[in-house]
């Protein structure tokens, strides 16, 4: 089993950078998550390390070879896209066939192989049929069997699901994690869902313009995301950050101590995060909020709060608050999370 090695990958076109010294390692039989925004240099990374584009600078490795300098077909890694890339003229048995009659596989291996790829993607009922007749679902499980049957060292997967409808994006991303596991080989998987990234991943790697931003398991980044476009980009709704100054050890607005908790701010002034569902609405709460509006969701209910001059979203409420109504709500300390004005970094991960 190989593990990938990237060290120091920058890529441009026309002179404006995509990625930008971007290091980073998939270990053997890991799923690492790339997630990041459109044109954050996901795609363009994943392409690079299949040697579909060539970097400015950097180097590849792959189970211990480098690879940087190898056509794609000598690196022995598989790509799967988000449009499936299937023989349309070609029965399901072809089109997994197709990768092995290019490497002049034996017939009888062939045909071995195909049928436990087959029963391992769930598709051993449909191999007559051509793409033209399948689903979404069976299209993709056919384009990963293709992937699978080449035997790779690394699985590369660029937004594998964003063609597929909401349910069918769900039931699919189970599967590919049961797939994962069954075969053992590291994958990268491209996303910028990040439902996905969280459900999906051993750990997920952020991406923002072409930089690395975090790597950590999905509870490190939900619980300590190292900057502000990480506490912004993880979680849904997103993480309330709202500006907060330290006297005397005391944090305002909320007028907590912070005796137990040094934070190494570099001025009084910090920015504090709040997840949604850390703020808890109480009759004990000690602070007071005014609700600006309320959205239900079947099963819980946000609301957005005014409190002093910040905005704070709301979430897993089991009530609906009428716009005006005033509540009181409760944190716990423990829950907050400050960075640093300046930069946006986590204070508390310096």
């Amino acid at each position: 089993m190989g593990e990938l090695i990237i060290e120091g990958l920058s890529k441009s076109f026309d002179g404006i950078p995509v990625l930008d010294n971007v290091s980073l390692r998939c270990q053997p039989g890991e799923l690492l998550v790339l997630l990041g925004p459109s044109g954050c240099g996901k795609s363009t990374l994943l392409r690079l390390v299949a040697g579909l584009e060539e970097p400015d600078s950097g180097e590849i490795y792959l189970g211990g070879r480098r690879i940087d300098h190898l056509s794609p077909r000598e690196r022995n890694v598989a790509l799967v896209f988000q449009n499936y890339s299937l023989y349309p003229h070609m029965s399901v048995a072809k089109n997994l066939a197709f990768p092995l009659k290019v490497a002049r596989v034996d017939r009888r291996e062939i045909r071995e192989r195909v049928e436990q790829v087959a029963q391992l993607v769930g598709m051993e009922t449909m191999l007559q049929k051509k793409p033209g007749q399948l689903s979404g679902g069976q299209r993709q499980r056919v384009a990963l069997g293709r992937a699978i049957i080449r035997q790779p060292e690394l699985f590369l997967l660029d937004e594998p699901l964003s063609n597929l409808d909401a349910d069918l994006r769900v039931r699919m991303r189970r599967e590919i994690v049961h797939l994962q596991k069954k075969v053992q080989v590291a994958t990268i998987h491209v996303t910028h869902d990040q439902a996905e990234a969280l459900t999906m991943a051993d750990r997920v790697a952020v991406l923002d313009s072409g930089r690395l931003q975090q790597v950590g398991t999905p509870g490190e980044l939900y619980g300590q995301p190292a900057n502000l476009f990480v506490a912004e980009f993880v979680g849904q709704p997103r993480m309330n950050i709202l500006k907060g100054r330290i006297e005397r050890q005391l944090l305002y607005p909320f007028g907590l101590s912070l005796l137990n908790r040094p934070v190494r701010a570099p001025s009084s002034e910090v920015l504090i995060g709040i997840r949604p569902e850390s703020i808890q609405l109480r009759a004990d709460g000690e602070y007071e909020a005014t609700a600006a509006s309320c959205e239900y969701l079947g099963d819980h209910y946000i609301a957005s709060l005014d409190f002093q001059d910040s905005r704070l979203v709301c979430s897993h409420l089991r009530q609906a608050l009428q716009v005006g109504q005033r509540v009181r709500f409760h944190v716990e300390p423990s829950d907050l999370r400050f960075f640093d004005p300046s930069d946006g970094e986590n204070l508390e991960l310096q």
